[in-house]
């Protein structure tokens, strides 16, 4: 029998926004200031996924107050304040668990929202009610396992459902917490693509979207899920998707998108049809197959119009660049680049997907890097892939290693062996962290062309270097 001090539970109430801690991000995006506070992680040695809808849960109110890691890197990145002074509620008020007996009710003084997405809970606690079912709980530990490449991909698990499980065993409807655990999964794979490339990761990532299936298959009993989870499963197969088209898969990318699409289009999503367009093109740009990557990058251009985001116009409009650049219009490159550099001016925007947080000033530069090097101009290329590895956040190692390799093939089509390899040097170093077949093919292009440089400062070292390593499968 519950002790009378406890107040009896009460009816649900909406909750409030945050609006301190929506007044301390500033001017910043969401994304930005995701970024921020995983750099402020880094720096007290914490581990978090922060991104932009973690951001904007705070702010809505629905975490009333973070985990102990967030705890920590909040209170180092505002010194001198307490999480009440950042908006928080007290965690006893929040969580209760300091003070609940044995007699307690269950989830007296427990609140929605209380968690966040990679906060690990207790499978076994009575009064955890963010688990409702088994699948729930597999569900929320998905992804949450750190480390290399290899741990990485081990770590990539099947959303709680076996893809062979027989129908008595799946879900007979999806509710909110298998969806949100959905949406996780898509966050921790871009993640520990972000860390580590996709070669590590693809197949094990084949599991859970093939769970994601299974899941769509099972539908929801209300629309709003029903319409997060195609939106999720959606997003898995874009995700999936580059894991295959960055380990050098063009065609297992290609189903993939096109899933992606026929979701978008089955359900009328403009994000996700503009997402899985943007991604089109992309692999059709590096596939060899301009035409179709203008094209498609103009379709992502007329799906994206409508939803306000500036940024998202301006990494479509160098999606359409590269396709020019691919067919040698170097007029037409060159507008869609003073295009994307205008939209991007304008700045950030809370209509900026959740997907786009890898796109700042870094990629910008990157992507026109590229499409001056497809035109052959290579010190314009070299100067802008320069500047994207200057500018690269650090929890981007990828693209950091992707950008030097730029730099380095760059810098070797245009007669400067010795910078080269230096540059060369770096993408070997990083390439214990990275594992990206895309890397390795520009690298090992890189190496053909200062084959004939071998006397110049450093070259013999790069390609020794380069040939001992072992050849990706």
């Amino acid at each position: 029998m519950a002790s009378s001090s406890v107040p009896a539970p009460r009816p649900h109430r909406p909750p409030l926004p945050n609006v301190a801690f929506r007044r301390l991000r500033g001017p910043r995006s969401p994304a930005e200031f995701a970024a921020l506070v995983r750099r402020a992680a880094r720096e007290i040695g914490e581990r978090v996924s922060c991104d932009a809808r973690y951001v904007g849960r705070v702010e809505a109110g629905e975490i009333r107050c973070p985990n102990y890691a967030y705890e920590r890197v909040f209170l180092h990145m505002f010194p001198g304040r307490t999480l009440t002074d950042l908006g928080f509620a007290p965690r006893s008020a929040v969580r209760g668990r300091a003070a609940r007996t044995a007699g307690d009710a269950p989830g007296a003084t427990e609140t929605d929202g209380a968690h966040e997405p990679y906060d690990t809970q207790d499978p076994y606690d009575p009064y955890d009610r963010h688990h409702d079912d088994e699948e729930s709980d597999v569900l929320r530990r998905a992804f949450m396992t750190g480390g290399g490449a290899t741990v990485a991909a081990a770590s990539l698990g099947p959303l709680g459902l076996s893809p062979d499980a027989s129908p008595a065993r799946r879900p007979r409807r999806v509710g909110a917490g298998q969806v949100s655990a959905l949406e996780e999964a898509v966050r921790r794979i871009r993640l520990l693509d972000d860390r580590h490339g996709a070669d590590g990761l693809y197949r094990r990532a084949a599991a859970p979207l093939r769970a994601a299936y299974a899941l769509l298959d099972a539908g929801a009993t209300r629309q709003a899920t029903a319409d997060r989870l195609h939106a999720g499963a959606g997003e898995l197969a874009i995700s999936v998707g580059w894991l295959a088209h960055d380990s050098g898969r063009f065609d297992d990318a290609r189903s993939h998108y096109a899933e992606a699409l026929a979701t978008a289009r089955v359900t009328g999503d403009p994000a996700l049809e503009a997402h899985a367009f943007c991604n089109t093109a992309f692999l059709a740009r590096d596939a060899g197959r301009p035409r179709e990557a203008v094209r498609a990058a103009q379709a992502a251009q007329r799906a994206a119009r409508p939803l306000g985001s500036p940024r998202l116009m301006s990494l479509l409009a160098l999606r359409e660049a590269g396709g020019w650049a691919g067919l040698a219009d170097r007029a037409g490159c060159e507008q869609a680049l003073v295009r994307a550099q205008a939209l991007f001016g304008r700045g950030p925007s809370d209509e900026d997907p959740e997907w786009m947080s890898f796109y700042g000033e870094a990629e910008l530069e990157g992507l026109e890097a590229q499409c001056w090097s497809t035109l052959g101009d290579w010190p314009r290329a070299a100067r802008h892939a320069r500047r994207a590895a200057r500018l690269q956040d650090p929890h981007f190692t990828r693209n950091i290693a992707l950008y030097t390799a730029e730099l380095a093939d760059d810098l070797a089509r245009g007669g400067r062996p010795d910078e080269a390899a230096q540059a060369g040097t770096r993408v070997l170093d990083l390439l214990d962290q990275v594992q990206s077949s895309r890397i390795q093919t520009m690298l090992a292009g890189t190496a053909r062309v200062l084959l004939p440089h071998r006397r110049a400062g450093g070259v013999a070292d790069f390609l020794d270097r380069h040939a001992s390593r072992p050849r990706a499968v």
